[in-house]
């Protein structure tokens, strides 16, 4: 396991004697700081959420390792509707919530599989998961420290319900995590004392979580002095553009990008002393014709801000077009491989108009034994459902439902096995 040295920025500068680690502090209930500070036992105690397993850990494997602390009433590992692949995560049961205490402390942070396992209680009211509450963001993070080095940080100033250092798909820190508080004046005690401190010799910054959506909308929301003007004609140059931004309020610069050979981009920026002069501009120019080119005028963006906002136009698009297909759409598994698309349709054009229909198959052309099957309405489409699911075709029993997209489908896995 990573050990992380923890120092004050100034200490190490001046000389000065360091504060304590949080490792030797003591902490809630006199829990070591390298133990699991598990705190007044929360509402649904007997239930835990596992985390970061190992694809192939199975239910039996789990239950060999948490049967040892207590009696368990069920396990369920996670898996993938279709695939039946593990999604990285099992909730487990006790039939008491000291056990699942004890389980949390003793077994915390176990590799199974040469992999950590990371466990948290399992609440089934989100609410207090999505708030956001008591959540702090720690970046900078050198990339030795891993979920238990931080875990032994952090669980110094009260009662952890997560903890995570985000990692890439091969398991190396991406030098940034999360950790859960289940109340604010932890995570307030967190961020005071350890905002700025020097974690293996970096810098860290502990700070509230501020969720994705918020982010967004901060952004979106923010002041500007940088204009951005595009779709200019070849000819326009940048006392053009002062000419006419200027009108709209005093301008510290105004340029056209050019190539190497001085040729004109057709696009530029003009940089505004007064934020409100650069709002004024962008109300009134964008869309107007110069030399019968209809100018784009807007705020510069940074290139995550274009990324964000054009990642946005895809999801908004992709969500109209599943809209749209509501209900029209049935998967269909357990397929005999004999199955192709013409016998498909064949099967299915007795309940309407098929507008479409596909058998999946491998990249060596091999049926999966799943496809697809889109009717021209609602109705042909639960009808076809009806009547095919089940049903014995080449000796094996259909299974015929409306098709989701995966997105969908994890939120409806995660929401049933949260209710187990």
């Amino acid at each position: 396991m990573a050990q992380i040295q923890v120092q004050r920025q100034q200490a190490a500068a001046t000389g000065a004697a360091a504060p304590p680690s949080p490792q030797s502090m003591p902490t809630q209930n006199g829990v070591a700081g390298g133990a699991v500070a598990t705190g007044p036992i929360p509402f649904g105690s007997t239930s835990l959420y596992v985390g970061d397993l190992d694809p192939n850990v199975s239910e039996a494997q789990l239950a060999d390792l948490f049967g040892q602390v207590g009696q368990l009433v069920s396990i369920r590992v996670c898996r993938d509707q279709n695939t039946r692949r593990s999604l990285g995560y099992a909730y487990i049961n006790f039939t008491n919530g000291q056990e699942a205490a004890r389980a949390l402390d003793l077994l915390n942070f176990t590799p199974l599989n040469n992999k950590s396992i990371r466990i948290m209680y399992s609440h089934r009211d989100p609410s207090l998961r999505k708030s956001g509450a008591g959540n702090i963001y720690i970046k900078n993070l050198d990339k030795a420290i891993d979920h238990k080095a931080l875990h032994e940080t952090f669980s110094a100033f009260g009662n952890i319900l997560s903890c995570k250092v985000a990692t890439d798909a091969s398991g190396q820190s991406k030098g940034y995590g999360f950790v859960q508080y289940d109340t604010e004046e932890a995570a307030k005690n967190a961020i005071d004392k350890l905002d700025g401190m020097l974690m293996n010799d970096k810098q860290v910054y502990v700070g509230p979580f501020v969720r994705k959506q918020e982010r967004d909308s901060s952004m979106s929301n923010t002041r500007f002095n940088n204009v951005f003007v595009k779709n200019l004609s070849e000819s326009t140059a940048d006392e053009d553009l002062k000419k006419v931004f200027g009108e709209y309020g005093a301008i510290t610069s105004a340029v056209v990008m050019r190539d190497g050979d001085g040729k004109s981009r057709c696009f530029g920026f003009v940089n505004f002393e007064n934020a409100d002069d650069a709002a004024k501009a962008v109300e009134a120019l964008n869309g107007k014709k110069f030399d019968d080119k209809e100018w784009f005028v807007g705020k510069a963006q940074k290139k995550s801000e274009r990324e964000q906002e054009l990642k946005g136009r895809f999801e908004q698009t992709m969500k109209e077009a599943v809209d749209k297909y509501q209900g029209l759409n049935l998967y269909i598994k357990n397929l005999d491989d004999s199955i192709s698309d013409e016998k498909l349709k064949e099967l299915f054009s007795e309940f309407g108009t098929v507008t479409s229909c596909k058998v999946v198959r491998d990249p060596s052309g091999i049926s999966k034994g799943s496809g697809f099957v889109a009717f021209a309405t609602p109705e042909e489409a639960s009808r076809a459902i009806n009547e095919m699911n089940g049903k014995i075709i080449v000796s094996k029993p259909l299974y015929v439902a409306h098709a989701q997209r995966k997105e969908d489908r994890r939120a409806r896995l995660q929401r049933h096995f949260g209710h187990i």
